[in-house]
């Protein structure tokens, strides 16, 4: 399948001015002011190509091309438009307007396919805004509730229900499990492996497991400057000793374990006032259950000795996660043998970061396609994947898409 790389390029181009930042990338958050103008722009491009959509009761939006056989159980295609804080521009959006563009190059070629082909748009992928992450894709897979997630709020108190209703994306289509024939779902790997071997196209063999923690440690809030230190109960103190051991965990348990705090808020943040309340987040991963259990276990272990040693008042929160899923492997040989077919050289490999397919594979057979991010960067607005590399993986995209869909 041959593209008009050109067009989407400009689809690319034209959905990033939505929540475009001044250093190149965008700031999209789940159910924000410029996630309705995506998903607006988006529902505009489905009409055009002559596509019904519909939305579901979490947002989630779904665009339908009819099959040869309109009663056959569709395949689906899709990602995610949200964003996290000042994040790239290819994130997420490369695989639905990837998807659109196949779709639209099948319409320009009067192409029909056996099955139906619904190019999906999922809500809440990246979690900052409303933890956690994944949460559109996992209601529809039965991982979560749906009046869970209506109830999750944002640091403001907002609730996930009332935003989705305010920016009219509420739909009325049950987020439910239903039969797919198979899910496809191109990204940018958001890591170095493709760019520095120089390998065109990576295959992606399953997802590693996630685990989300909100640790809160409570002391004393005092005077900095008469309250001598051996009397101190310093919440910022049990903290950092906690997250320095954190950093450790992966040599103790395992190089391809990564463990990361990326969220900090320390009360009451004042100069010369000891910290009363510090709270932090982890995000720990690994393609092995076992050894994310013990991570788990480590992690709690660690925060509590920092705790100990300081005084400290301790509370460790699951925020969610995932466990690892392995693709199938018939739609991983689908895309190798497309890959072949191109000529395109290409590489097997695990996705360390979360995306919606972890949740589509409990329902379908499922895979990812991954396009190399320059020098590995990704969640940041240097973001950058070649243009080369953007048609050359939607090309992928296309023919493993459409072998799937023409399957009897």
């Amino acid at each position: 399948m041959k593209i008009d790389a050109s067009r989407l390029q400009t689809s690319m181009e034209e959905m990033a001015r939505i929540g475009a930042t001044a250093g190149g990338g965008v700031h999209r958050l789940t159910l924000s002011d410029s996630d309705k103008d995506a998903r607006d722009l988006f529902a505009s491009w489905v009409k055009s190509a002559g596509l019904s959509l519909s939305v579901d009761e979490m947002g989630n939006m779904f665009a339908r091309r009819e099959g040869s056989d309109d009663l056959a159980t569709p395949v689906m295609v899709g990602s995610h438009f949200d964003s996290v804080p000042n994040g790239g521009r290819f994130d997420g959006s490369l695989g639905v307007l990837a998807a659109l563009e196949i779709v639209r190059t099948l319409n320009d070629r009067e192409i029909a396919t056996h099955r139906p082909i619904e190019i999906v748009n999922w809500t809440n992928e990246e979690g900052p805004r409303f933890p956690p992450s994944m949460l559109g894709s996992g209601v529809f897979a039965g991982a979560f509730e749906r009046d869970f997630a209506y109830e999750v709020r944002d640091t403001d108190g907002m609730r996930f229900v009332d935003e989705l209703e305010r920016i009219g994306y509420r739909g009325k289509l049950p987020c439910q499990p239903r039969p797919l024939a198979g899910y496809l779902e191109l990204h940018v790997e958001q890591g170095p492996a493709l760019f520095t071997s120089g390998i065109q196209i990576g295959i992606v063999e399953g997802i590693r497991g996630l685990t989300w923690l909100r640790i809160t440690m409570k002391g004393a809030r005092d005077h900095a400057g008469p309250t001598p230190m051996h009397m101190r109960k310093d919440a910022l103190v049990g903290a950092a000793r906690a997250i320095s051991a954190i950093r450790d965990i992966p040599g103790n348990l395992g190089s391809d374990l990564v463990t990361t705090v990326g969220e900090i808020s320390v009360s009451p943040n004042a100069i010369n006032v000891i910290p009363e309340l510090v709270t932090f987040s982890v995000d720990f991963r690994h393609r092995d259950e076992n050894i994310l259990t013990r991570a788990h276990q480590a992690v709690v272990e660690v925060s509590g000795n920092a705790a100990k040693q300081e005084g400290l008042e301790i509370e460790v929160t699951p925020l969610g996660g995932s466990t690892p899923m392995a693709f199938d492997s018939g739609v991983i040989g689908a895309i190798e043998e497309t890959c072949l077919d191109k000529g395109y050289s290409h590489r097997r490999l695990w996705s360390a970061a979360g995306h919606d397919a972890r949740y589509a594979a409990d329902l379908c057979p499922t895979a990812m396609i991954f396009a190399p991010s320059v020098n590995g960067k990704s969640h940041a607005e240097d973001e950058l994947t070649l243009w080369e590399d953007v048609t050359r993986s939607c090309e992928i995209l296309g023919g493993a898409l459409v072998s799937l869909a023409n399957q009897p």
